[in-house]
């Protein structure tokens, strides 16, 4: 006789029960480590971290130079590490001051302010924080003059080059580019406490390198830069105008790792003369076709250009570690 029957259903201790509330727990837990995830790649990305790549490769044969002959590796470290937070808390400003022309333009609308994936607030503050801390460690770790310069740096970049500079002028990116000359006036500032001619050289060659680094890029998105108003040399000028001034500038740049010489060694010597040349060919190549009323590929010189300093520096770097004569001691 059946008096009764056990209920079916999913309640409380019942495996299906148990099944869909951790299906849920599971989901959920994703989900906050997907948010997190996103949060943190999207601050990352505001420090725009392969131009600071870039500008730190440019610190370390400073430092090499400055100590030739030695390598004092924990103040390199210690030096690149402020050097990152100083150009990351400029990266992140320049993203808040220019986050309404981000959203116009192609190759920078899926940078986090554009695509609102910060809040401006939050990344003005860790900006600034990231220059506090940048000073602070720089004073600590290397010296006082050092934090002074990443200071002058992040507020020449921000206030100079990004507020007034970039959009009123088509020389926004030479005299702005001093921002970027910056690393190795620290780099030589945290070994020597001072400064003296042969980081002014290095400073030359990166503010020369600049102009045509930036603007075969512009060249390849004009349309952009024209739709956000930024009037870049190559939105206002010819092409063969733009390559032109490639052409001077990329002379500028070669003749200023050549005065570097007498400081360095045969290596550096010969690496800079070599690359100098390869440098110059891409260059006149460029013109040349503009001239001609051939397709060009400008991004063939951005790319270049990359490679150009990548190499001096290893050069130099190697030339220092090895610290043999320089060539000013054989005159």
């Amino acid at each position: 006789m059946r008096t009764g029957h056990r209920p079916s259903g999913h309640g409380f201790g019942s495996p299906g029960g148990a099944s869909a509330s951790e299906s849920n727990t599971a989901r959920d837990t994703s989900t906050l480590r997907g948010r997190v995830a996103s949060t943190i790649l999207a601050y990352v990305a505001l420090t725009k971290p392969r131009v600071i790549e870039l500008l730190l490769v440019a610190t370390i044969p400073a430092m090499l130079l400055a100590d030739r002959g030695h390598i004092d590796l924990v103040l390199i470290l210690s030096t690149l590490f402020g050097g990152w937070m100083g150009a990351a808390s400029a990266n992140a400003l320049n993203c808040v001051a220019d986050a309404d022309i981000d959203k116009v333009m192609k190759r920078t609308a899926l940078r986090p302010l554009a695509r609102q994936a910060v809040p401006t607030r939050n990344a003005f503050v860790f900006g600034i924080t990231l220059g506090v801390a940048s000073f602070l460690w720089l004073w600590w770790r290397a010296n006082l003059l050092a934090g002074l310069l990443v200071v002058l740096t992040i507020a020449f970049y921000v206030l100079f080059y990004t507020m007034v500079l970039k959009r009123r002028t088509w020389q926004n990116v030479i005299w702005g580019g001093a921002a970027g000359c910056m690393p190795v006036m620290v780099g030589w500032a945290a070994v020597t406490g001072s400064l003296s001619w042969e980081p002014l050289v290095l400073f030359l060659v990166i503010f020369f390198w600049t102009p045509p680094h930036t603007w075969a890029l512009a060249m390849r998105y004009k349309e952009d830069y024209k739709a956000a108003g930024v009037p870049m040399l190559p939105v206002i000028a010819s092409e063969q105008h733009v390559t032109k001034q490639i052409v001077l500038y990329t002379w500028a740049t070669v003749l200023a790792t050549l005065a570097l010489v007498p400081a360095a060694g045969w290596i550096y010597a010969v690496v800079t003369l070599l690359a100098g040349a390869w440098f110059l060919f891409v260059a006149h190549q460029l013109h040349n076709g503009v001239r001609r009323g051939a397709s060009v590929k400008p991004l063939k010189l951005f790319l270049q250009s990359n490679n150009y300093l990548a190499i001096v520096c290893c050069g130099l770097a190697v030339d220092s570690i090895l610290g043999w004569a320089t060539i000013s001691s054989y005159f």
